[in-house]
């Protein structure tokens, strides 16, 4: 592996740290509400972060948006509208569906079109050589590797809540379509980034290093994904009565400092799988996306295990757990192969 795809690969896994650790925070805000927090998270990590990275590492940011074409901008616009739209369904799914069930069917939904489907789409003549290969192998690995998280979490849930092990479970088609739409939503963020290539080149024209060239398009997508975000978090404000919380009493300067901590680790995350995607080259976006799933899943595990979410789990249900991670790691592995390609 060449020296740009070694640096790449770890700038993504990197990011994926990031991302499956931004919402430890809410753990101690017990006193906000979901909405709460999700609102000020959303708008430090979509807008203020976004804007504020692009103003400092872009020359001229108000050139570059002025040079490039508006079909460009229309479809970094629209796909980061689909994306928000899928952030926005994750919650719904997982609450009809269960964590274990909607958070598998959703990043494996996630994993494979937002790496298999552009390369399809973009590289048609890649997928049946080595790398298309490879990169297929590597994408059936994660899937499989989300599933056994999965199933390790359906035989978690009646250990550790007996209680709604009995519980009825309705809608279950319903909690499906919202589900898979959630995935197929939330994979067009990278579809941003791969037709915001445009974007990328006007960046490097005025002085950008190549690291900073994705920063417009994350301005720009990750704005308009928080129309979706914000718009739901503000409805349930409105429908919960639940404004007066900001102020409440047990709500202390620091829970405002956790959700603008979530929205920094969360954009983070997206900037530095920007930067390796970019260091990865031509291709960067296709092998970089399923690792960055995968390193989500990995992290966000580790610290559930950390903060004793599988305390009360059976020794079955951990296998289970830890053996998804291992597939996951060989996942990683087999993708980055098709970088040497």
């Amino acid at each position: 592996m060449n020296q740009h795809a070694g640096l790449g690969l770890a700038l993504v896994l990197f990011g994926g740290m990031l991302n499956g650790s931004f919402a430890l925070p809410m753990k101690r805000m017990l006193a906000w509400k979901w909405e709460n927090t999700w609102l000020v998270y959303s708008l430090m990590g979509m807008v203020i972060g976004p804007w504020a990275f692009a103003m400092i590492t872009v020359p001229h940011l108000g050139q570059v948006y002025h040079q490039a074409s508006w079909h460009s901008l229309i479809l970094v616009l629209a796909f980061g509208l689909g994306s928000g739209t899928g952030s926005m369904l994750f919650g719904l799914g997982i609450a009809r569906m269960g964590l274990a069930l909607g958070f598998a069917i959703i990043l494996g939904t996630t994993a494979a079109l937002g790496s298999l489907l552009p390369l399809a789409i973009l590289h048609p003549d890649a997928l049946l050589q080595r790398q298309g290969y490879v990169l297929m192998a590597g994408t059936l690995l994660v899937i499989f590797g989300i599933g056994l998280y999965a199933f390790a979490g359906l035989l978690r849930e009646p250990e550790t809540t007996p209680a709604a092990q009995d519980a009825p479970r309705s809608g279950f088609g319903v909690g499906l379509v919202i589900c898979l739409s959630s995935g197929v939503l939330s994979a067009l963020l990278n579809f941003s980034f791969l037709y915001g290539k445009e974007l990328q080149d006007l960046t490097l024209s005025y002085g950008a290093k190549p690291g900073a060239s994705a920063n417009p398009i994350w301005a720009l997508a990750l704005t308009s994904g928080f129309i979706a975000n914000g718009g739901y978090a503000v409805y349930l404000l409105a429908r919960n009565h639940s404004w007066h919380v900001f102020s409440a009493p047990m709500a202390s300067f620091g829970y405002w400092l956790g959700g603008a901590f979530m929205g920094i680790l969360w954009f983070g995350s997206i900037a530095f799988y920007g930067m390796g995607a970019a260091a990865l080259g031509g291709l960067g976006a296709i092998i970089g996306w399923p690792v960055f799933m995968a390193t989500i899943i990995i992290t966000a595990n580790f610290w559930g295990a950390i903060t004793g979410e599988w305390a009360k789990a059976s020794c079955r249900s951990s296998c289970y757990a830890w053996a998804g991670m291992g597939v996951l790691l060989v996942a990683i592995y087999v993708i980055s192969l098709a970088s040497r390609s």
